[in-house]
């Protein structure tokens, strides 16, 4: 069993947010980091070295890598879970919720918005369904999941539009936006933050918060291939996703990468609370280490949980790994914190 967080020293590589550290890790993560380090990632540093030197049609690759999705559709939410399909402008969205905790009907007055990772190419609401139903039990709220635009058929930008329109439906609903909690894993915490920054930028109202887990900020990759975890990662090699960053807005008719597309590169005045959760080995520590560096720096509320040789997104693994539902207990907790600051309101007709 992992122990509690303890709090670390004050002054650290985050600047003056919060950080907290778990440890050590248990049984599990000590089997299964290994194990992922020595099955999948010998196949991405395969694929990650074949792109680099073969002639590889990138349009193909990605439309392959939307295949993920489809049979992940056999990973049943858990039992008490509901869920409902719901269609936005030209993408999917489903919410889950739990009737022992909220009638997303009648109760409801606050909810989440889930942006699933997948690096813009991959996975979708099936891989990642029971783990948002778990975050939705734990948080006591509906989650409205959305299937944003990937690569090749969409270009980050358009992603982004996708999660705008998510974010503005719960809005025309009813939905207060300080009763909003916005939360991704990967690409999709880039993609949490990229949104907050474009409602602030607009002058729409900002949600109440966001949950970044193991969070993919930079889609240049110099930081990471820098960085003391790049040979650490239990799978993800360290140039891999600046790679298919590379290919995939090259493929989806971009002139290389914009610094505006990377929310580490914004700076983060005005943004709500934070909460970032990354494994302590991860390639991405680099990309979570920034984010917290850019909330200090912008005097917005973040605190940093590092967890002791997790893996990427493990919180997927919650049925093996008792790290995983500690972490999202304590993204329930911080979602409950959020929404009961904010002003209760009218619930609405979701």
């Amino acid at each position: 069993m992992t122990s509690a967080l303890v709090s670390a020293a004050a002054a650290s590589e985050a600047g003056s947010a919060r950080v907290t550290r778990s440890g050590p890790a248990s049984a599990a993560t000590r089997i299964v980091s290994p194990l992922l380090a020595s099955t999948v990632r010998p196949v991405l540093e395969a694929l990650t070295f074949a792109g680099k030197v073969l002639p590889v049609r990138t349009k193909w690759v990605f439309a392959a890598s939307r295949l993920v999705d489809a049979p992940a559709a056999v990973l049943a939410p858990p039992r008490d879970a509901r869920r409902r399909q719901h269609l936005l402008d030209g993408f999917r969205a489903e919410w889950l919720w739990h009737d022992t905790t909220v009638d997303l009907m009648t109760g409801a007055d606050a909810a989440m918005v889930y942006f699933h990772g997948g690096g813009f190419i991959t996975c979708g609401l099936n891989t990642h369904r029971r783990m948002v139903a778990k975050i939705a039990a734990a948080a006591r709220l509906p989650v409205l999941a959305v299937e944003y635009r990937q690569l090749p058929s969409a270009h980050i930008v358009q992603s982004v539009e996708d999660c705008r329109s998510a974010y503005l439906h719960l809005l025309d609903v009813g939905f207060p936006a300080e009763r909003i909690v916005l939360c991704g894993d990967s690409a999709g915490a880039g993609l949490a933050f990229l949104l907050s920054l474009r409602l602030r930028d607009d002058g729409l109202p900002l949600p109440g918060a966001i949950v970044a887990i193991s969070p993919w900020s930079d889609l240049d990759d110099a930081a990471r291939c820098a960085h003391p975890n790049a040979g650490r990662d239990p799978y993800i090699p360290s140039d891999a996703l600046g790679m298919v960053a590379r290919w995939g807005f090259a493929a989806a008719g971009g002139r290389g990468l914009d610094p505006a597309w990377s929310p580490v590169n914004h700076d983060f005045t005005g943004l709500p609370p934070v909460l970032i959760q990354v494994g302590s080995t991860e390639v991405l520590m680099s990309d979570a280490e920034r984010l917290a560096q850019r909330c200090a720096e912008a005097g917005v509320d973040c605190e940093m949980q590092v967890w002791d040789r997790a893996p990427h997104v493990f919180h997927i693994l919650s049925d093996v790994l008792p790290e995983a539902r500690a972490a999202i207990t304590a993204i329930g907790a911080f979602a409950q914190r959020t929404v009961h600051a904010a002003r209760p309101a009218r619930a609405p007709a979701a």
